[in-house]
């Protein structure tokens, strides 16, 4: 449902789009139907193709067999299969995760997550490999040293979602800012404020280019030219984190974008950008699809 609702914004990156899946054809089709979804749903029957490009899950087929008691066994169920536990209907499916493929069919980019409960978004993976195109407006501020442009990649996320905040930074005329590995400066970098059930992940740094800074005689790491930073997050997904997040319709994100300015003779004072970004909550779509006799 997700990818029916960003479909349009793939298309225009110059992207066709499919999904897969072990279920027979009468269930996908049914869930085609009954959820409006417009773009190519496949069966891949007896996980031929899931076990082609090694990605079937193991996980549940060992779950209904002589291992189930196993502590081990049951750990990796509650994370790559379901909290509830397996049961044979779930023997041959993936794991979930996304291909990006050329016009000849060659993988150029693939994502996976860690555990079943977690889905990247699609617009999530765009701005890993460089999309900036999205249908959320963007917050515009105007810094002394630098201009922003902040916004979601998305207007609504689930629970299990990981999503990205982009931050598109703009050094004023022969202003920079430091990058990471830059020593005795304050890197540019988002700090987004700790709550409950909103996980951060580890934040996606661009090229940097080195400065010499003649006054001190050194070369460091900088910034000087537009660039984009990613940050992403995870809503949790576990059943703790749905009973929180039930009834609610928005999370809202606060944190800062930190940094440190100069320009040829004199650098300014570290500075925290305060930000918050607002995304309302889609319910996880529970029902399987009702088929006609």
């Amino acid at each position: 449902m997700e990818l029916q609702g960003r479909v349009d914004e793939i298309r225009k990156q110059g992207l066709s789009l499919a999904a897969m899946s072990y279920d027979p054809p009468e269930i996908l089709a049914a869930f085609s139907r009954q959820r409006g979804i417009t773009f190519p749903l496949l069966s891949d029957i007896g996980s031929e193709t899931i076990k082609r490009y090694g990605i079937l899950n193991a996980v549940a087929a060992e779950a209904v067999g002589p291992n189930a008691t196993d502590p081990v066994v049951a750990a990796d169920v509650k994370k790559y299969v379901s909290q509830v536990g397996a049961s044979a209907r779930m023997v041959g499916i993936p794991f979930p995760g996304t291909f990006i493929l050329d016009r000849d069919g060659r993988v150029k980019s693939r994502f996976f997550e860690e555990s079943y409960i977690e889905r990247s978004t699609s617009s999530s993976i765009l701005m890993r490999v460089g999309a900036k195109e999205t249908a959320v407006p963007g917050t515009q501020l105007s810094a002394g040293h630098l201009d922003l442009k902040t916004y979601p990649g998305e207007a609504a996320v689930a629970p299990g979602n990981r999503f990205s905040i982009a931050f598109d930074v703009t050094p004023k005329p022969r202003i920079h800012v430091y990058a990471p590995g830059a020593s005795g400066y304050r890197v540019v970098g988002v700090t987004i404020t700790p709550q409950p059930f909103v996980r951060v992940l580890p934040l996606e740094y661009p090229k940097s280019e080195i400065y010499f800074f003649k006054p001190l005689n050194e070369r460091v790491p900088v910034y000087a030219k537009p660039f984009t930073l990613v940050q992403e997050l995870v809503l949790e997904g576990h059943p703790e984190a749905q009973a929180a997040l039930r009834g609610k319709d928005s999370v809202t994100v606060t944190g800062a974008l930190d940094y440190q300015a100069c320009d040829d003779k004199v650098c300014f004072n570290p500075t925290s950008i305060p930000l918050s970004w607002t995304l309302s909550l889609r319910p996880l779509i529970r029902e399987r699809p009702t088929v006609p006799q």
